[in-house]
């Protein structure tokens, strides 16, 4: 039995609530001499609507670590860091990407992500988690509306909202091919899921999720609020997005595919726990343990 005060109950067999957030959304203020930083103007976006797009931002890596996709591909095939589409069987996400690569452990250092991650969470920052999202063109299927945080908290015992999510998208991301849609400042509340979650729920869950989607009326509710934006941008472009965050995707209809690079950044002082939810703790690719504060690197610059 979880010990630790759990200020955010889900799937803990109670009725579905919607309670505030208790934790701050952007953690520090200051501005440093980088010119990496975010601008005031830019964390106060951040804090009222939990998302950032930056249009263009790493056009230069994007070869690259769609080069370096390919050999992973191969590298993990037939490992439970490959999840596929729940009905095609083709590739839907690569996990892990960090532990399997140097090349993308460079990337996940890189200065002009770690320091606006840094600056957000007003502390050093390590990698819990790293993905290949893939929507393969007509096949792709959605990813069910939810909350990272409330999986991470609940599957993975992360017990504070202090954490950043930066993705960069590897093809053009559109309004056709499965783009990703959030719900501006849905961050600040949390939805409290009914049910429960089985052992292993993950198993299926990166297949098709299901515990921690907030029912209808749920949504209803922070959608009749907040409404729905859609996250587009060209290849390069860089996205921060708070863990909080309402979003999720539509199947890919299109022929155009669609893939995106993201890493989760825990806080070093955000240090996870024993699982919220009552189940064991899922496998370390999915949470890594490995809590070493990141060092900022310049060396793809």
């Amino acid at each position: 039995m979880h010990t630790a005060q759990d200020l955010y109950p889900s799937r803990v067999g109670q009725q579905e609530k919607i309670i505030n957030r208790k934790d701050p959304v952007v953690y520090g203020d200051q501005q440093s001499e980088s010119p990496w930083s975010l601008s005031p103007s830019q964390l106060k976006q951040f804090d009222e609507d939990g998302f950032l797009v930056l249009p263009n931002y790493l056009p230069s890596l994007v070869d690259s670590i769609k080069n370096e996709a390919q050999v992973l591909k191969k590298k993990l095939a037939g490992r439970d860091e490959r999840v596929l589409e729940p009905d095609s069987g083709e590739l839907r996400s690569l996990f892990a990407l960090h532990r399997h690569s140097e090349f993308l452990a460079d990337v996940s250092r890189d200065a002009r992500i770690l320091t606006p991650v840094e600056q957000i969470l007003a502390s050093q920052a390590y990698v819990m988690q790293s993905r290949l999202n893939i929507k393969p063109a007509f096949k792709g299927k959605s990813f069910a509306w939810h909350s990272d945080f409330e999986t991470w908290h609940v599957e993975d015992g992360m017990p504070r909202m202090r954490a950043v999510t930066a993705w960069i998208m590897l093809t053009e991301n559109t309004p056709y091919n499965g783009p990703l849609y959030v719900v501006p400042g849905s961050h600040k509340k949390f939805v409290s899921c009914e049910g429960t979650t089985a052992q292993d729920n993950h198993k299926t869950s990166l297949r098709q999720q299901k515990a921690g989607v907030p029912k209808p009326e749920s949504l209803e509710a922070m959608l009749d609020d907040k409404g729905i934006q859609g996250i587009y941008g060209p290849p390069g472009t860089l996205v921060l997005h708070e863990c909080n965050i309402l979003h999720g995707s539509p199947d890919n209809l299109s022929p155009w595919p669609r893939s995106i690079a993201m890493f989760v950044y825990n806080s070093v002082k955000n240090k996870v726990q024993e699982p919220f939810g009552g189940i064991k703790p899922r496998p370390e690719y999915l949470s890594d343990p490995d809590m070493t504060p990141l060092k900022k690197s310049t060396k793809l610059i």
